[in-house]
């Protein structure tokens, strides 16, 4: 019952659910994730290690940077989550994510010119 109402604590914070939504798509690292939701560096990792404790997303290192993937094993949350997919057009706030998401190579561009 406890990952149950975990889960639910997670969809009801906006930023969690946007992180959500574009990671159901494709694996992302946070830069990519701070450039598509105009969210800060430390907003985006507070809530990017949430959603690491209750088990729901991983983390993979690719050179200098962190690529975050969903591992939701439980059925229930998968549904929810497609629900909320397949209603995109209800939620331009998502919809716009998942717009911004197709140009995601470029914030780690932007990334990897300021570290230079």
């Amino acid at each position: 019952m406890k990952l149950l109402v975990d889960f639910f604590k997670i969809l009801s914070d906006e930023t969690r659910l946007r992180i959500l939504v574009l990671l159901f798509h494709q694996k992302l690292c946070v830069c990519e994730l701070c450039g598509i939701m105009d969210e800060s560096q430390p907003k985006v990792s507070k809530h990017l290690a949430r959603l690491r404790d209750i088990g729901i997303i991983e983390a993979q290192r690719e050179e200098q940077f962190m690529f975050y993937y969903l591992t939701i094993k439980d059925n229930l949350f998968n549904s929810i989550i497609k629900d909320i997919i397949n209603n995109i057009d209800d939620y331009p706030v998502l919809k716009n994510d998942i717009e911004k998401s197709k140009d995601a190579l470029k914030y780690i561009e932007m990334k990897k010119n300021s570290l230079k």
